[in-house]
């Protein structure tokens, strides 16, 4: 899971306008760098110009997702990633850098800025922060705590009867079990045999 770049534009009548980006193009070699830098420059702008005002998007673009948002106030933002990132992480990014960025820059100033003409400074620091969902995102935190005790549990049932044995053969040799525990056991086995999660 990698977020490449993430983008802040205002949408103008005609183009959208670069306020500011970040990337990170570590996963890249040097000699490629600055072409798939502005190959996702060119593609961000792009999106932005074709999505309509108050919208969330995501667009493939061969292995990797364009996650857009362009807000009702012509502000727009863009963060590209691979496929495996969580969308839902990236529309959190969004909102948060674009509350963020109108905070503290003038809306006066969208139409016309640029990235050297416009100071905000926490792009680079989100993109860094937002590299791992888990710990970015509280929600996706938890989901990834669940999945882990869900697979220790799996793994727990799975040692206790790896030797071979199964349950209901456990049950069926219990000397100890009562004719009608079995069955009862039996009748719920059934019922329940169509609730099994795999």
């Amino acid at each position: 899971m990698k977020l490449y770049s993430l983008s802040i534009h205002h949408k103008g009548a005609t183009k959208a306008n670069l306020l500011k980006s970040a990337y990170d193009l570590s996963s890249f070699s040097f000699f490629q760098r600055s072409s798939v830098q502005e190959f996702m420059t060119f593609t961000s702008a792009l999106i932005v110009e074709r999505t309509s005002q108050g919208t969330r998007a995501s667009v493939k673009e061969q292995e990797y997702l364009c996650h857009v948002y362009v807000r009702n106030d012509n502000l727009s933002a863009v963060v590209i990633a691979d496929t495996e990132y969580p969308q839902r992480v990236c529309f959190t990014l969004l909102d948060k850098v674009l509350e963020e960025f109108s905070r503290q820059v003038d809306s006066i100033d969208w139409p016309s800025g640029n990235p050297e003409t416009i100071n905000y400074k926490a792009l680079d620091v989100h993109l860094s922060k937002y590299q791992n969902p888990r710990e970015a995102d509280a929600m996706t935190k938890v989901q990834a705590e669940l999945d882990e005790t869900k697979i220790i549990l799996h793994n727990t049932m799975e040692s206790l009867l790896e030797r071979g044995e199964k349950l209901d053969d456990l049950v069926a040799k219990s000397e100890h079990l009562g004719n009608q525990s079995k069955a009862f056991y039996k009748t719920a086995r059934k019922q329940n045999s169509c609730c099994e999660v795999m």
